[in-house]
């Protein structure tokens, strides 16, 4: 079995400074599932989304209590196209609000980077050159 799409959703507290931060890190919204309680984050066309929902819209999914960003329920990771590309996304992150949670690694043939959003979800940013993946 293969998927076509993944939508991952997370609580927020304020949809306006999300869909901010979020287009200053150069990602489009879907205007289409996107209104005063949720924005759509576009991650890959036709693909990846992320749906930021308002905490008590994102309550009426679930019966369980929501992770408040003081604990670690997931961390998600992007790949991206290059070292530089790792470092201007966490760059532009933390001049926009958001904080980083650990020190860059770099394992040649992988480049990763962290940063935590607004509402403290924690994302993981990464480069990976395949071709110079260790075989042993």
């Amino acid at each position: 079995m293969e998927i076509n799409q993944i939508y991952v959703n997370l609580p927020i507290k304020d949809v306006q400074k999300t869909r901010e931060f979020w287009t200053k890190l150069g990602f489009s919204v879907n205007e289409q599932f996107s209104d005063e309680k949720a924005i759509c984050v576009v991650m890959k066309t036709d693909h990846i989304y992320t749906m930021f929902l308002k905490e008590e819209f994102f309550q009426t999914f679930t019966n369980r209590p929501i992770a408040n960003g003081e604990t670690t329920q997931t961390l998600i990771c992007i790949g991206a196209n290059s070292r530089e590309e790792v470092d201007k996304m966490v760059e532009v992150a933390v001049e926009n609000g958001g904080s980083t949670y650990s020190e860059p690694q770099d394992h040649g043939w992988m480049y990763q980077r962290a940063f935590a959003d607004l509402n403290g979800h924690q994302w993981e940013v990464m480069f990976a050159d395949m071709s110079k993946l260790p075989t042993e």
